[in-house]
């Protein structure tokens, strides 16, 4: 137990100093955020604000993992051994490729001066790639199972199938994770109660090794959020948000558990299929909208909502479905 605390406040202090150094560097070097016209008109206030902040927490987890690693040399149990130590590699794998392709996309944005980075094929096709690679990884290494356990009906061998369904659903929500950083805080606000579950699910497990890396990304927010909250000091771009849904989709594999996502990645989902909906319901109806602007967190703000209001409500809301993913693992857990 000791040192999963030790990963949340190691991190918490070197993300807090990143940050310090990291933003005055993003304004030197004229990283300010490209603000998309179709967004609402007072965001235009945050134009210039320095984008790319993702790098501070992603510096503070790689020098908390080498502290706590080095100190408490954190080992899955015998009987798991070095199987799970490699997935746990597996993890960071998916999480730092993703947020290289976010790195590489703000990177562009920030050259150009312009809104729009990679293009949509050049970033579906890495992470096409590196999702392959990390699915694999637990495949060579006799992890990935196709049998799921389902409420109700219990345990269901969904077959070949499984693989295609695993591949579009990492795809889906390491780009909901993306699209749910839209406002100020958001995205590191619903993050870190999914981090407290897989910290949680993780001990419980007896896998204290899965346990480090989402203990050390909620110190990392925590200590994030105090450059991210509203008004933003800074964003942390795609090369953080990326980063993060590579994490939110890995951990919930590594530890075989992808269900859990349905519900500790609720709000992802939603945000998601809200602009998915925006846009079929439009194209189908030649013009009409079924929310006042999507993804749905900009319909609350389109609503009157202030942004601290709908960041604490989101937050709460997947803590609360984090609970309920919690109860459809007790038994896996018990």
């Amino acid at each position: 137990m000791m040192e999963i605390i030790l990963a949340g406040v190691v991190s918490l202090v070197i993300t807090l100093a990143a940050g310090k150094l990291l933003i005055p560097a993003l304004i030197r070097l004229k990283a300010g955020q490209s603000i998309k016209e179709v967004g609402p008109t007072w965001h235009k206030g945050k134009q210039g604000t320095p984008t790319m902040g993702g790098l501070g927490f992603i510096f503070g987890i790689l020098l908390t993992l080498g502290v706590v690693y080095g100190l408490f040399h954190v080992s899955a149990p015998e009987v798991l051994g070095q199987q799970q130590m490699a997935a746990g590699m597996l993890v960071l794998f998916l999480a730092f490729g993703n947020g290289l392709i976010g790195f590489l996309d703000d990177f562009i944005k920030v050259v150009k001066h312009r809104n729009l980075g990679l293009t949509a094929w050049q970033k579906i096709v890495f992470q096409v790639a590196v999702t392959v690679g990390f699915m694999v990884g637990l495949h060579s290494l006799g992890l990935l199972s196709t049998s799921v356990m389902f409420p109700v009906a219990g345990m269901v061998d969904l077959g070949l199938a499984y693989y295609p369904i695993a591949f579009f659903g990492i795809i889906f929500l390491v780009n909901a994770v993306n699209l749910t950083d839209g406002i100020d805080g958001l995205s590191s606000s619903v993050t870190i109660p999914v981090m407290l579950f897989f910290t949680i699910a993780a001990m419980a497990m007896d896998r204290p090794d899965a346990a480090v890396l989402p203990a050390a990304l909620v110190g990392g927010l925590l200590a994030f959020l105090r450059f991210n909250w509203h008004p933003a000091k800074a964003f942390m771009g795609d090369t953080g948000s990326l980063f993060l849904g590579g994490v939110v989709c890995g951990l919930a594999f590594a530890l075989d558990i992808p269900l859990v996502l349905i519900f500790a990645g609720f709000v992802y989902i939603v945000e998601t299929m809200s602009d998915i909906l925006q846009v079929s319901y439009f194209k189908a109806t030649h013009g009409k909208r079924l929310f006042k602007m999507a993804p749905i967190h900009h319909h609350f703000e389109m609503c009157g909502w202030k942004e601290e209001k709908i960041v604490l409500v989101f937050a709460g809301v997947t803590a609360a479905m984090c609970v309920l993913a919690w109860f459809g693992i007790a038994g896996l857990v018990g």
